[in-house]
């Protein structure tokens, strides 16, 4: 029987571990980046630098990170005290009395 030295054994990576690979460094690339914006006073639990090294694990801290660390999501409920928004703006040929004023001066310049 014939036997392989190892430098004669190839390693083979199917696509399905290089896609899971770039998976999890998207997540981690993610999360890193989330705790590294997120504002020191909405972060949960622990102080920021601490969340930065947890998440520095790629899989784990991640997940601890939105599990544990990240602040809650808003509600989509607008804010009673939010000021109500301008009125859009009106083309010329809706307003009535730019209209009216039209008329006038064409009327004037006759």
């Amino acid at each position: 029987m014939k036997t392989r030295s190892p430098a004669h054994i190839v390693y083979r990576v199917g696509m399905a571990n290089v896609i899971v690979g770039l998976a999890l460094l998207a997540f981690w690339l993610y999360c890193l980046f989330d705790v590294i914006t997120t504002p020191a006073e909405y972060i949960r639990g622990l102080p920021k630098g601490v969340w930065v090294l947890i998440t520095a694990v790629p899989a784990i801290g991640g997940v601890l990170w939105l599990l544990a660390g990240r602040p809650p999501l808003a509600p989509a409920v607008p804010d009673e005290q939010a000021e109500e928004p301008p009125p859009a703006p009106r083309g010329p040929d809706d307003d009535p009395e730019f209209l009216r004023n039209l008329e006038r001066r064409l009327r004037d310049d006759d």
